[in-house]
């Protein structure tokens, strides 16, 4: 049986050569506390650390460079140079190569992982412009990642301890929301919500606020009809089947009067509407994680940071929450595989684990 004990191996993209990844990475990797029963991968070069190391005065932290994962020292920050290529960095600008190198970081670490060689992957961020091309023409990682992992479907899902946030429809435009979204997308992103919420963060029977579509949910049709045709058929089709989900809400109401408290997780229309409270409210301390998948993936909830590249002001923290966030999951999914072998000891063991 797999142990959850042991040190899990977290795969690290670099993101963007000329934004905050390899800050916010060298800072987190600089605690040893963080390194605590995890091994550290990240995938970039050599001479990118140094440069950043550099510039940022970071004298006293230091890579463990090796070859390839095979050859990681366990608890240890660890580097494999997937380029040796002498690239110009220009910190804070958007360039070709920027978008070029992050591709090539983030297709060497999901190699590994799709290899069983890490246990789950950390992203850092990349600029969404840039980095298209022929082996990337996606809107973001969430697509990406979906794709690399021949799911049907998945949830990009905003987490800050119990404020946990997903979206329906993803990266597209807003004059395309109403037309994107059916009675079949909601059904589908609530389904893999609840699913994630049990086997992820170990929730059993989860409660789930579906949010409206238009101002004040619709106003019973008289702000429109989005509500009353897709999404309370959609909320009837999951309560027939057993997923306790609630609404439609406005947006503004549920958050602004802190009912959401009462749920365990939150289903927004489109990304604004979700992501703009949960932003305010996590303060910064958010993680984006990628749910629906068979692989664990998360990321901080932040950009490249251009305008802030190299100042050494760029916060770590929800880098090192998208590291922890990731190991959680992973250590969840294997008490999750668990449960029908034994449920009570399983519960135990999450018991322990919260009051720790």
């Amino acid at each position: 049986m797999e142990s959850s004990n042991r040190s899990i191996k977290v795969g690290i993209s670099v993101g963007d050569i000329n934004g905050v990844g390899m800050e916010i990475i060298m800072k987190t990797l600089s605690d040893n506390r963080v390194l605590d029963n995890i091994t550290a991968v990240v995938y970039g070069s050599g001479r990118l650390a140094s440069y950043y190391k550099k510039a940022l005065n970071y004298n006293q932290f230091n890579f463990i460079k090796v070859k390839n994962v095979d050859l990681v020292k366990v608890g240890k920050p660890n580097l494999i140079s997937v380029w040796e290529d002498e690239v110009k960095i220009t910190m804070g600008e958007s360039t070709e190569d920027g978008g070029a190198y992050a591709l090539k970081s983030l297709e060497a670490a999901t190699a590994d992982l799709a290899a069983g060689k890490i246990d789950v992957l950390v992203t850092a961020p990349i600029n969404k412009q840039n980095i298209q091309s022929d082996k990337f023409n996606f809107p973001g990682h969430t697509e990406y990642l979906t794709k690399y992992a021949n799911a049907e479907a998945s949830l990009m899902l905003m987490v800050d301890d119990t404020l946990r946030v997903g979206v329906a429809t993803n990266h597209i435009p807003l004059k395309d929301v109403a037309e994107v979204l059916t009675k079949e997308v909601i059904i589908e992103k609530a389904k893999l919500m609840a699913s994630t919420l049990e086997r992820d963060f170990g929730i059993k029977a989860p409660r789930i606020a579906v949010l409206g579509l238009n101002p004040h949910a619709g106003d019973n049709g008289l702000l429109g009809e989005e509500e009353e045709d897709i999404i309370i058929p959609a909320l009837e089709k999951l309560n027939n089947d057993g997923i306790l989900a609630y609404g439609p809400y406005a947006a503004d109401g549920l958050f602004g009067s802190g009912n959401y408290h009462k749920f365990d997780g939150i289903l927004a229309m489109y990304h604004d509407q979700g992501l703009v409270p949960f932003k305010a409210l996590s303060g910064g301390n958010g993680v984006n994680f990628t749910a629906g998948l068979p692989i664990v993936r998360t990321s901080p909830d932040h950009g490249t940071a251009f305008d802030i590249v190299g100042k050494d002001i760029a916060s770590e923290v929800s880098f090192r929450k998208a590291m922890f966030t990731a190991v959680d999951v992973f250590k969840n999914r294997i008490l999750y595989k668990e449960i029908t072998a034994n449920p009570l000891e399983v519960k135990e063991k999450r018991t322990q684990r919260r009051e720790r």
